[in-house]
């Protein structure tokens, strides 16, 4: 069972309209009202920074009683069940920060090969630290809201709505416990609360004429959406892998002491046609790293910052977790079942994005979908 006790995401979620929206953990086909069950009212905030404020042990004693109360005392859980289709899932977290990083190999490798066709696909210092950009936590959204296409500068003289609308597939991981200014972040499972899929819409078009001295900008601020469940990392203890060989070997502080590599498999729907697989296991860098780089300079974390590992891509050409790649930069259309071909994302286009993991005892963790539909521009 996808959604049992080995799961239990954490999500939030309201009943009706006006109602202060509730905390709960999905379970089967319903939402457990935790401030009911727990007696609790952290749970009763409408978001899940408050309980992940408390940092570690409390997620792991919470996650243990609520286990425990599942599956040997299920009648005092009962009267707290709530249908899933009767409720609204809301964003589960306040987004503090927004970074997003390029940690794939083969995602990096190919779109430098689109780009500088006659260079080394991969700039000098892509193997000795994940690169990253920070985004625009504003405009961070939950799963369902529709993304309207953004307008900008597509070149010299040249305004309008991009042409060139794309999705990128990508892991995020959220944090709850914040680090001081000058701190550096400790280890990962202390700091890093669970995961959570994301697809960060991106304006190629827009972001090929911006990025030029200083990277992403508004090409990739306008929409990022994420998952309504953040899956809490207990949960995948049994899709834990070493990672992939770095060469050359990190410099101490990027070492993985307690590697965090994840297989988890990626499947991105466009139209509800599946067009990609793409497999996490093999990304290059692991969120354990993210995190240690993304504070070595002494940058503090917030409860409720969220980071992202960029684009899943592999080798083969139906794993890759975007447009722009699939496609290659719109040479090779994708063709659809229903006779039509797709470039970059079309006006109506509905992508959704979702994942599995092994779970203990051979059962199959399923991640909560990320789904969005273009809109017009406006």
């Amino acid at each position: 069972m996808s959604w049992g006790v080995e799961h239990l995401p954490y999500g939030v979620f309201s009943r009706h309209e006006g109602e202060t929206p509730r905390v709960g953990v999905r379970y089967g086909e319903h939402v457990v009202d935790l401030a009911g069950v727990l007696h609790d009212e952290v749970f009763a905030t409408g978001s899940l920074n408050a309980f992940m404020a408390r940092g570690s042990a409390a997620w792991r004693d919470t996650r243990a009683v609520l286990q425990n109360k599942l599956r040997t005392d299920p009648g005092a859980v009962e009267a707290h069940l709530v249908p899933l289709d009767q409720v609204r899932l809301h964003l589960p977290f306040e987004v503090a920060d927004y970074v997003d990083f390029y940690c794939s190999l083969e995602h990096a490798s190919n779109l430098g090969r689109m780009f500088r066709p006659n260079e080394e696909p991969l700039k000098p210092n892509w193997r000795h630290l994940p690169v990253g950009y920070h985004g625009r936590a504003g405009t961070v959204v939950v799963s369902g809201t529709p993304v309207v296409r953004p307008s900008g500068q597509r070149g010299a003289g040249v305004f309008g709505p991009s042409a060139k609308l794309d999705i990128e597939a990508e892991l995020g991981f959220v944090v709850g416990a914040p680090t001081a200014l000058g701190e550096r972040a400790g280890r990962f499972t202390d700091h890093v609360f669970g995961v959570t899929l994301v697809n960060d819409w991106s304006a190629r078009d827009i972001q090929a004429w911006e990025y030029v001295p200083l990277g992403p900008f508004l090409g990739k601020s306008f929409a990022t959406s994420v998952s309504p469940w953040i899956t809490p990392l207990d949960a995948l203890s049994e899709a834990r892998v070493p990672g992939v060989t770095q060469d050359p070997e990190p410099l101490d502080y990027l070492r993985r002491d307690e590697p965090w590599g994840l297989d988890l498999t990626l499947e991105v729907t466009l139209n509800g046609e599946v067009v990609s697989r793409p497999p996490y296991r093999g990304m290059y860098w692991t969120p354990e790293q993210m995190l240690a780089h993304m504070t070595v300079n002494g940058a503090s974390l917030r409860t409720g910052d969220l980071y992202a590992s960029g684009t899943v891509s592999s080798a083969d050409p139906d794993q890759r977790g975007s447009l722009i790649e699939l496609t290659w930069n719109g040479t090779e259309p994708l063709k659809l079942p229903d006779g039509s071909s797709r470039s970059f994302l079309e006006d109506g286009d509905t992508v959704t994005i979702t994942a599995t993991a092994p779970g203990p005892g051979g059962t199959v963790i399923t991640l909560g979908e990320v789904s969005g539909t273009v809109l017009p521009a406006r």
